[in-house]
């Protein structure tokens, strides 16, 4: 059964890894957090998910802006410089002989509470941050055959109430989401914004192709109500760098319904095709021109960046 594009199979290795926590490495079965934390009691936190390349993180500044912004606007002091947190994941990956086909999970928490309360001035410790890198390739499947979206009835926040540009420990409203798109037989959640436009999935963000087989036009939502999504970023840029018209606007599900092709984005799987959307067939329901090119454009930047890195 699939499980969207964070769908794996699993690898005998993970049961042996050493996951980071608060500048430690614990076995797998010994790497646990108070259940006084922030996150346990609140999801009171920030996290990033990135993966590894040729023994590198990629996009690894990028994801540190977005994690130390995130943090910034919480008012959560992480504790450690972004040359500490860079140390700490190459330590990781290093101490479980990581180089491909991996992906890192780094979260961090306001830290320990004296008492099961909301109020971060009862946080007795310093933030609690945690590495955990497993063996995880994306499923040849997702790839080339896609995956499928339900439209929910859960809309995505207004800055006001949650922002959806935080990547915060808080994923409720997606979880809900995705729960209803499970029930209804699809994948993944499409969720669209306060006007009823769409916005992203409860996962990963959603594009599609319009236009003609030779001007094909890439949309995607106008960002207001989305996560700043370091692929979608990258996507954007791949495209206008590949002289594909890429355009962030509103649309409507009448405009996905008649698109050429549709495909999400995620650190995970990078670029997937969507087949259909609330049970319409989207174009041939095969992968499409647009999104194979994407795909290899996607690699080939992964590789132009980690071949730029070195190790601290």
């Amino acid at each position: 059964m699939a499980h969207g594009t964070h769908d794996f199979e699993d690898n005998p290795h993970n049961e042996q890894i050493l996951i980071w926590v608060n500048g430690e490495l614990f076995p797998r079965e010994r790497a646990v957090v108070s259940v006084f934390d922030s996150g346990f009691v609140l999801g009171d936190g920030v996290w990033e998910g990135l993966r590894v390349s040729a023994g590198h993180p990629a996009f690894l500044e990028q994801h540190l802006d977005r994690l130390f912004e995130g943090a910034k606007a919480i008012m959560l002091d992480i504790g450690l410089t972004r040359d500490q947190l860079t140390a700490a994941l190459y330590e990781t990956l290093r101490a479980n002989e990581m180089t491909d086909g991996v992906h890192v999970r780094l979260m961090v928490t306001r830290g320990v509470k004296r008492t099961p309360y909301q109020d971060p001035r009862v946080t007795v410790g310093p933030a609690t941050v945690v590495i955990i890198a497993e063996h995880k390739e994306v499923m040849p499947r997702t790839v080339t055959d896609g995956i499928t979206l339900f439209t929910t009835h859960v809309r995505r926040a207004t800055p006001d109430t949650l922002d959806p540009r935080l990547n915060a420990h808080s994923k409720l409203n997606d979880i809900t989401a995705c729960i209803q798109a499970y029930t209804a037989g699809a994948d993944e959640a499409l969720m669209l914004d306060p006007h009823g436009f769409v916005a992203t999935c409860n996962s990963t963000h959603f594009f599609v192709v319009v236009g003609t087989p030779d001007e094909p036009e890439v949309w995607t939502s106008d960002g207001r109500f989305c996560l700043g999504g370091i692929t979608r970023g990258n996507v954007l840029r791949m495209c206008r760098d590949g002289d594909i018209t890429a355009r962030e606007k509103t649309f409507s599900l009448t405009d996905v319904y008649s698109a050429r092709e549709a495909f999400v984005t995620g650190t995970f799987a990078g670029v997937v095709p969507v087949r259909s959307v609330d049970g319409r067939t989207i174009g041939s329901g095969a992968r499409g021109p647009v999104v194979e090119r994407l795909q290899q454009m996607y690699g080939d930047l992964v590789a132009a960046d980690v071949s730029g890195r070195s190790a601290p």
